[in-house]
């Protein structure tokens, strides 16, 4: 051991008296500096703004994404390793001393162990550098998440310590430093592609997957500490530390080719079904080190996969004629793997499956593919995305024809548990694409229960679930690529006759009533009132001037749509949008509704009746929207509304400027469990329109009050709670002024620290 500390001292003392070190650590230091100030200024200009306010968590802002600092170290890092390390061995072939290395009593692994020893001290001192932006951050942002920050710290000093034991075998195979440094760049650009070859192969897919380098920083970045990357940069580091040592002894003791060339293909092999091995999702372990536990599956989701009994198996179903099928070629496997890693570390149980057919409906329109079958089209498709498939079948061949034709032939995932359960798992038409918690969540939570029944009612007027029109509801009920669909938050959704005859099927929990335009008949009147009798749960939307249709129906809950219109002008919008407020009563009793209301964003509520209620109706109600207080009034029916015209800013005589509630909860006991309704006093709020549209200041989140009335309706079953503790790192307790002194800081006086500690280092190194 003294012999490693001697030769690692040896070499810190070389690495400091050179000034390629020194300008490396200045370097190193401005590039942080510089790239942590951009990063603070921009954030500090949007909290002096005001405006918006920062709802995310600052520690993950400015340290990692796409833009953080640890993000970009990693990115630059490779810049720096290689100078340092190109010389550790090839200047002592070069300047001949190696010859008195062989000839000492040192070992090869000595050898190698001190210099490598130098190299990591040297690592911890660009480390400290990047400590000086945590210690900071964490002095100027209360609630700042400390041990994400170190997590991250952990994984760029692997990455240097990888770096630095690739660097050092490469500096064993020649004398010449650029040609050392060269090497070092060509096998860090080969670690970071070579994830991406032989994806067609299924075991060496795994082997380059697990090769790749490019990312596993980033998994410590975010706050995870986990086995796998831990053993991964173990492993790689202990593999180019040991070739080192062997390429030491090969100049001591000389040895046939293929002896040598059998050593080192063992030594690899070995390390590589090591990595192989543990890396398998029954032996990895995990610690989220985010103060929110944002790196884990929320409770929730965790009590889900300990309840399941049995296997889950995740079958892709790939349409190779259809849209989104690169998502299931063999190419894509391990993304489909780390889409569902989350849920592997719960249940390594977990099956990937894959299934692969081909379909076009109508004939083939392009030009190219002119004369061919659809069968020999697939082949060409295949052959252009180099993917390899054994086995594509027709859509006649397929198991479930049906299913396939309900998901338009795109790709999706059946998941399938082990007693023969199973739902589709989609891709949606967004910026993410792919499916999160909330929805992987939903669709395991489906193959555990027996998921709510939500029924629309039909034959008044009502709004329509099937159709794509403004006013109707296609978007949020049924649309397949819309993520947040009644369907994929795991809801079972229908259209369902209100015609008197019969009873509202038995399996139904929520009936929706949604904007009425024809009266109930006496019949329709009693099969709703059976269906509350019963127990079951409403959600009934009103319209302006058509009060007196479902007044009717809301009676028995003691409630009732007021006459008129709630108006409330604006200089840019029509006078009856409402900009409506939660209200606190309101958010106490749907908790979903606390973060909206504390922002204060609004429900957009274009055209809507006010609603009022009685005490002795058995039922207890809760206010859950209101029309702001200032600047709205009822107003009678009929009113010009038309573009152009204007109203005065304050209510004609006689008319009252309120608040008026607009959405409110009723519950009242029902045996075992609570009865629970929502009557809101316009059907609009959720249309397609409405879900699509964004208004010029005006803060809405419609979504919220869907999301979270239909949670409710449902007793909390769906969509399945993913959400997390607000972050407590949302400020920083500086000023945007004060930007000029931190930037002095951090990239002036830091580097020139730097700097000064090479002129004393070089002044005192001329007087010995």
């Amino acid at each position: 051991m003294r012999k490693i500390i001697k030769i690692a001292g040896n070499e810190l003392r070389a690495f400091f008296y050179s000034p390629v070190a020194w300008l490396l650590l200045t370097v190193f230091m401005f590039q942080v500096s510089v790239a942590f100030t951009d990063q603070l200024r921009v954030v500090l200009r949007q909290q002096a703004l005001g405006g918006t306010p920062i709802e995310y968590s600052l520690t993950a802002r400015l340290l990692t994404g796409m833009t953080g600092l640890f993000t970009m170290i990693q990115q630059n890092l490779y810049l720096y390793i290689p100078l340092l390390t190109m010389g550790l061995i090839s200047r002592e072939r070069s300047n001949g001393s190696m010859l008195l290395l062989y000839s000492s009593p040192v070992s090869a692994f000595q050898v190698v162990a001190g210099k490598y020893l130098a190299v990591m001290v040297y690592g911890a001192v660009m480390t400290a550098s990047l400590g000086l932006v945590v210690f900071f951050s964490a002095c100027v942002i209360p609630g700042f998440d400390l041990p994400m920050a170190l997590s991250g710290l952990l994984g760029i000093y692997f990455l240097i310590g990888a770096y630095a034991a690739i660097g050092l075998f490469m500096s064993c195979l020649t004398s010449y430093q650029i040609v050392a440094a060269m090497g070092t760049l060509a096998a860090l650009t080969c670690l970071n592609f070579v994830g991406s070859l032989w994806q067609g192969v299924p075991l060496a897919r795994d082997i380059a997957y697990w090769l790749s380098i490019k990312g596993r920083a980033s998994v410590f970045a975010d706050g995870l500490i986990c086995s796998e990357e831990t053993g991964y940069f173990l492993l790689v580091i202990l593999l180019f530390l040991a070739l080192s040592v062997m390429k030491i002894e090969g100049h001591r003791a000389k040895r046939a080719r293929i002896v040598t060339a059998t050593r080192y293909t063992a030594l690899v092999a070995t390390v590589i079904a090591l990595g192989y091995v543990t890396s398998r999702p029954s032996l990895l372990l995990y610690r989220d080190m985010t103060a929110g536990k944002t790196q884990t599956l929320a409770p929730e989701s965790r009590r889900l996969l300990e309840s399941m009994e049995g296997a889950l198996t995740i079958t892709a179903h790939t349409n190779i004629l259809g849209p989104n099928y690169t998502y299931g070629l063999p190419n894509a496997v391990n993304r489909n793997v780390a889409l569902f890693k989350p849920y592997l570390r719960f249940k390594p149980d977990i099956k990937m499956d894959y299934l692969y057919y081909y379909h076009r409906e109508g004939e083939n329109t392009n030009p190219r593919f002119a004369g061919m079958t659809n069968r020999e089209i697939a082949d060409r498709y295949l052959k252009t995305a180099g993917a390899r498939v054994k086995k594509i079948l027709a859509l006649e061949e397929m198991e479930r024809p049906a299913e396939l034709e309900a998901e338009e032939y795109r790709f999706f995932w059946r998941l399938t548990s082990d007693d023969g359960r199973h739902t589709p798992l989609r891709l949606f038409q967004d910026i993410i694409l792919v499916p999160t918690e909330n929805e992987i969540s939903a669709a395991i939570k489906r193959l555990t229960c027996q998921p709510p029944r939500v029924a629309f009612a039909t034959g008044h007027g009502e709004r329509e679930v099937a159709s794509v029109g403004d006013r109707d509801y296609q978007a949020f009920a049924l649309r397949a690529t819309f993520r947040h669909a009644l369907v994929n938050q795991g809801f079972d959704v229908i259209s369902c006759p209100v015609d008197g005859e019969g009873d509202i099927p038995a399996d139904v929990d929520v009936l929706v009533i949604a904007g009425s335009r024809e009266s109930f008949s006496p019949a329709a009147l009693d099969q709703v009132a059976r269906f509350a009798g019963r127990g079951g749960n409403l959600l009934v939307l009103g319209e302006p001037g058509y009060q007196e249709i479902l007044n009717p129906v809301i009676a028995p809950l003691g409630a009732r749509f007021m006459d008129g219109i709630l108006l409330h002008p604006d200089e840019n919008y029509s006078a009856d949008l409402l900009p409506c407020l939660i209200t606190a009563e309101g958010s106490a009793l749907v908790p979903g509704l606390e973060r909206p209301r504390r922002h204060d964003s609004r429900i957009t509520l274009p055209g809507a009746a006010g609603i009022t209620w009685r005490n002795d109706s058995g039922w207890r109600m809760t206010p859950l929207l209101s029309s702001p207080d200032s600047g709205s009034w009822r107003h009678a029916l009929p009113v010009d509304l038309s573009p152009g015209d204007t109203l005065s800013p304050g209510p004609p005589a006689g008319e009252v400027e309120q608040a008026y509630p607009t959405a409110i909860a009723l519950s009242r006991p029902a045996g075992d469990r609570e009865q629970r309704a929502i009557i809101i006093g316009d059907a609009d709020c959720f249309s397609n329109a409405e879900l699509m549209m964004t208004r010029e200041g005006i803060r809405s989140d419609n979504f919220a009050l869907l999301t979270e009335s239909f949670r409710w309706l449902s007793n909390g079953e769906f969509p399945v709670d993913t959400a997390r503790p607000d972050p407590a790192d949302t400020r920083i307790a500086l000023t945007l002024s004060s930007m000029k002194w931190v930037k002095g800081i951090f990239s002036w006086l830091f580097p020139c620290c730097m700097l000064a500690g090479f002129l004393v280092t070089r002044v005192r190194r001329k007087k010995h």
